[in-house]
Parts: C-alpha cells; structure tokens; sequence
C-alpha cells in the first residue's frame, strides 16, 4: 500500500529529473554553437559585406592613413535573417546582406545543435578600437563580433504540465573580427 502511495511521486521525480538535465544539455549546446559561430563569423566573410567597403581615410572620420580607428566609429549593425540593420548610419553606404556568409554561419552552428533555425540567430558588428584607416591588406576596421541565440525552445518530456516548452535564455558569444575574408574555416 504504501508503495503505491509513493510510487507517483517517484515517477514525477524522477522524470523531473531527466528534464533538468535535458534542459541544462540544451542550454550548453546553444552555448556551443554560438562559440563555434562566432569562431566562423569571425574568419570568414561578414555578414554585412559594406564593412569591408567602408574607408575611413578623411571624409567624415577625419583619419589619416595609418590612423587607428576609434571604437566609437561603429556603434553597432545588426544582422538577422531579414537583413543587416544600420541604425545609427556607421557606413557611408549601406551595410548589404550577405546571405551566404549567414547561412555559411548558421549551417556551422546546426552541426552542434539541429534545432537552431535561421530566426533564432542574430549577429552584431560593434567597434573594438581595433583596425587602421586605409590599412591595403583588407577590410580597415576589426570589430567586435558577436553571435547570438534568441527565442530557443526546450521541450520537456513532462509535456502535460507545460504547454509551448520552456524557453532557454538568450546565449551570445563575443569575438573581435580576424581575416574576415574568404568562405572556409576549420
């Protein structure tokens, strides 16, 4: 008898159990995925191609050649599926949308987790204070670039008492740009 009083509450536990966990492996390998990402984002192409366009020689900068170009040169742009958005006017021409170079991004980041979609990720150019004005060997400014994950789902298998699934918090990662040129990385 007693068993049988105590036996639900251990199923629930237990079962309890086994979603916690699901929930925590889901949440480190989004976590994964935006640091592979990242990684990508960062080697390769950028998403928004008019940052590798833009020179900051005289004009509205006010650089010189050789100049290190200030952080505050590019607040930020953002990059979702839709496009690349330049709010505050950091480019003299418009930032463009490279879809190749999100979709190279995102197709990296589904190897690590499959349930990522391309409306899950955004990805965002801010300044680093890295980069010199009028530098020949490529693009000019290397900013920081950051891959994001947002509005990720967990389904837990104790369906009956949440309706929708669990919402995973938003995951980012952070890297300062490098070659930004070419299609492949490791």
């Amino acid at each position: 008898m007693e068993f049988i009083l105590v036996l639900p509450l251990f199923i629930l536990m237990t079962f309890g159990m086994i979603d916690v966990g699901g929930y925590a492996w889901r949440m480190n390998m989004a976590q994964k995925a935006t640091q592979f990402g990242a990684r990508v984002a960062v080697v390769t192409n950028p998403v928004a191609p008019g940052l590798t366009d833009e020179d900051y020689v005289g004009g509205r900068y006010g650089l010189s050649q050789g100049d290190v170009i200030p952080a505050s040169a590019l607040t930020e742009i953002t990059c979702t599926v839709s496009g690349c958005s330049d709010p505050d006017g950091n480019l003299v021409a418009a930032p463009g949308f490279d879809s190749a170079a999100f979709n190279r991004i995102l197709a990296r980041m589904q190897g690590i987790e499959p349930a990522i979609t391309s409306a899950n990720l955004v990805i965002e150019y801010r300044g680093s204070g890295l980069g010199y004005a009028g530098d020949p060997g490529g693009m000019q400014i290397a900013p920081l670039t950051t891959v994001r994950l947002q509005n990720m789902q967990y389904s837990p298998w104790m369906g009956l008492f949440f309706s929708g699934g669990i919402g995973l918090p938003q995951v980012s990662y952070t890297l300062t740009m490098e070659d930004a040129a070419g299609v492949y990385s490791n």
